[in-house]
């Protein structure tokens, strides 16, 4: 009985969110992006009133530094103390 439930709930999911899964995929990625340059807004020379909160999560975010500044149209990283090219 269970592994009948979750077949259909597997095609249920897949009925429903399938179509939207590449629009929802990229407001993803733009939303990610916008997260990203609100944190290094102050590295990037953008006065940021939050800055004093946000500078706690760039850590995080370098792992994705590189994918970011490549989809922003920069070739090389803007930020002189992150060189990741």
């Amino acid at each position: 009985m269970p592994h009948r439930l979750s077949g259909l709930r597997a095609g249920l999911l897949e009925y429903y969110v399938g179509p939207y899964r590449q629009t929802l995929a990229r407001e993803q990625r733009d939303e990610d992006d916008y997260f990203t340059m609100l944190v290094l807004g102050e590295a990037l020379g953008v006065p940021d009133p939050a800055a004093y909160y946000t500078v706690e999560l760039m850590p995080a975010l370098l792992e994705d530094f590189h994918a970011w500044h490549r989809r922003m149209g920069m070739g090389r990283s803007p930020l002189e103390h992150v060189s990741c090219c």
